[in-house]
């Protein structure tokens, strides 16, 4: 009887339809292209600061490329030719350089001077004063 009875469960669970395990469901990725810019030369590694106004681009020709997120060029700092990677701070306040083949690390301090134009702006002092401090009050 138990022969009989284990035979006729065999039989029934060979009956059923057999479940497929759950496959693992895929979805689709929307990308679009935000910024796309020319560069100098061939890159070879780059890093964009953490608050998005800077991106340092490793070039072939042994500069770091130092260009704003819409690809206006700021500026270059020439580097060893064995320079194979870069960091920077946070903010882009610094610049990290590895060598692989001179086995150093070199950490650069980084600032930005921008020319501001001030033709008709009004002023205070010597029109012809080598530094002129430009003070910002409205901000809207």
């Amino acid at each position: 009887m138990k022969k009989f009875i284990l035979t006729t469960i065999c039989l029934l669970m060979s009956a059923l339809p057999l479940q497929a395990a759950p496959t693992a469901q895929t979805g689709t990725i929307d990308w679009s292209v935000k910024q796309s810019w020319p560069l100098q030369t061939e890159p070879l590694d780059f890093v964009q600061s953490l608050d998005n106004k800077k991106v340092f681009v490793l070039g072939a020709d042994s500069k770091v490329y130092i260009y704003t997120p819409e690809g206006k060029k700021l500026g270059s700092i020439p580097v060893n030719k064995d320079v194979t990677g870069i960091d920077i701070a946070p903010r882009g306040e610094a610049l990290y350089l590895i060598s692989k083949t001179g086995k150093t690390y070199t950490a650069l301090d980084i600032s930005v001077t921008q020319t501001i134009d001030i033709t008709g702006a009004p002023f205070l002092g010597n029109a012809n004063a080598p530094v002129t401090m430009v003070v910002f009050s409205d901000f809207q």
